[in-house]
Order: structure tokens, then sequence, then C-alpha cells
């Protein structure tokens, strides 16, 4: 796992990080064929902007504020279904999956990167960037019960 040198690395890293979700949500609504699908990717895309600018700001003025002791719920909806891998025809209920999956995979990933940091600093950041993929998360897994465990 990397190791970071300071506080900059972390945040350039985070920022990184966002802008391949930016990029990944962007290629799959680019080829997605149902409008509905597209515009849900849009969505995905226009949320990974809004963390990247937090990033960026926060990078720019070089503090930032850390939620500390809160909780997000985990629904655990996607720790029971299949991975599903991102193609152009993908029902909405596939989107959600991909989506989920991708979050969690990202709040592993700021949650290791938190329990080795090496500064109380750093750990901070990683919890809350972790806490912003735990909440994304959550929204898709709060979607994916209403709409598609609804209707089975």
């Amino acid at each position: 796992m990397k190791q970071f040198k300071d506080i900059n690395e972390v945040i350039t890293f985070a920022i990184n990080q966002e802008q391949e979700a930016i990029d990944f949500y962007s290629e799959l609504a680019e080829q997605a064929k149902s409008n509905d699908v597209k515009e849900t990717f849009y969505e995905f895309v226009k949320e990974e902007m809004e963390h990247k600018a937090k990033l960026m700001k926060i990078k720019m003025d070089g503090s930032f504020s850390v939620i500390t002791n809160e909780k997000v719920q985990d629904l655990m909806i996607s720790d029971y279904l299949v991975p599903v891998k991102p193609t152009a025809d993908m029902t909405y209920q596939q989107v959600l999956i991909v989506a989920m999956k991708k979050e969690k995979a990202a709040f592993k990933l700021y949650k290791n990167l938190s329990k080795m940091s090496p500064s109380e600093e750093l750990k901070d950041l990683f919890n809350l960037l972790a806490l912003e993929e735990a909440s994304h998360k959550l929204q898709f897994e709060q979607e994916y019960d209403d709409v598609i465990l609804t209707e089975n």
C-alpha cells in the first residue's frame, strides 16, 4: 500500500481517486443505451465532481474540518450481491450493483489507509473520506431497497 509523506500527497491521491470515479461513471454514461441508466450515471458523475471540488478546496486552503464519531448506516445489501461487469446495456439493477461495489471498495481503501496513517491528521482525513464513500454506498443501497427489492 502506498505510503504518504504529507497531507498534500494524501489529498492529491484522494483527488485522483475521485477523478477515476468521474471517468468511470462518465464512460458508463456514454455507453449506456437506456436514458434512465445514462441519467443515473451522470448523477454519479456530478456527486464525484462535488467530492473532487471539496478536496481541491481543502488542498488550496490547507485546512479541513473532520467529522468525528459519525457513523453511516450499512444496509449490507451489496455484501449479498454478485458483482456485475459494467456493460453498455446494463439494467438499472445492475447499475446500482456496480455503484455499490465501487463505493464499498473506495470505503475499504480509505479505512485501510487510515489504519496505516502515521499521524492523527492523516488518519482523520482518511476517515472523513471513508465516511463520504460509506454515505454514497448507503444512498445506492437505499435506492436498491426502494426500487429493486420493493418490486420483487
